[in-house]
């Protein structure tokens, strides 16, 4: 099995807080989803223009909408074709288009 790369104690430091920046990124989006602040259009557009945001993964932006926990959220995805462990970014054209009318 490979071993990771080894890092210097301040590559090492730069990586975590790089890290902790993400998921906070992803924690304050996910809030303003579950508050109704920002809509499916909203998040793919912050999406594109974030690439920290493009990462999160499809079923958490779901699941933090409101009227939709993780069984509805995991539903939606299954009838309208996306893997379960799919980010933003990866969505296609279809799929974005076919999320956005289900939750317009």
């Amino acid at each position: 099995m490979p071993q990771p790369p080894k890092l210097t104690p301040e590559q090492r430091t730069a990586a975590l807080a790089k890290a902790a920046q993400a998921r906070r990124a992803r924690a304050e989006l996910k809030e303003l989803l579950r508050t109704g602040s920002v809509d499916v259009h909203e998040l793919f557009r912050r999406a594109d223009a974030d690439e920290v945001l493009a990462g999160m993964k499809v079923f958490a932006a779901l699941a933090a909408m409101p009227g939709l926990g993780k069984v509805k959220a995991n539903r939606l995805m299954e009838e309208h074709g996306i893997a379960e462990n799919r980010r933003i970014r990866g969505l296609g054209a279809r799929q974005r288009q076919s999320l956005i009318e289900a939750l317009s």
